[in-house]
């Protein structure tokens, strides 16, 4: 099972990869938005913003998130470091319902990019 520091630097490394993306990945990683993450298995919660093609980790909770954020995930700790590693397809982990996303319509068409 993840570690909450393996996961905080797994979205770290996340944010890094969105600031080196190009093209239409570049685009949909350039929303200026509250996000949080839910890692179910370990309750903790890290809030923070996607803005200027990075991820901005600013605060970790415990439990689930306290407030609603515009772009919210929930997953495992395993799933979310097996995601940044390349080694589970968002889409199809989404698909599935081992990774919970939700946003605003508007906001899902743009990180269809993502996917």
């Amino acid at each position: 099972m993840a570690t909450t520091e393996e996961c905080r630097g797994a979205l770290d490394r996340l944010s890094d990869n969105l600031a080196k993306a190009d093209g239409d990945v570049r685009s949909a990683a350039s929303l200026d938005r509250s996000l949080s993450c839910h890692i179910k298995d370990l309750d903790v919660t890290f809030t923070g913003r996607l803005a200027a093609g990075r991820i901005e980790v600013l605060d970790t909770l415990d439990g689930p998130p306290v407030e609603k954020a515009d772009i919210r995930l929930a997953m495992t700790g395993d799933d979310l470091l097996a995601l940044v590693d390349g080694r589970l397809n968002f889409a199809k982990a989404w698909a599935s319902g081992r990774v919970g996303l939700e946003a605003g319509f508007r906001d899902l068409l743009r990180l269809r990019a993502l996917l």
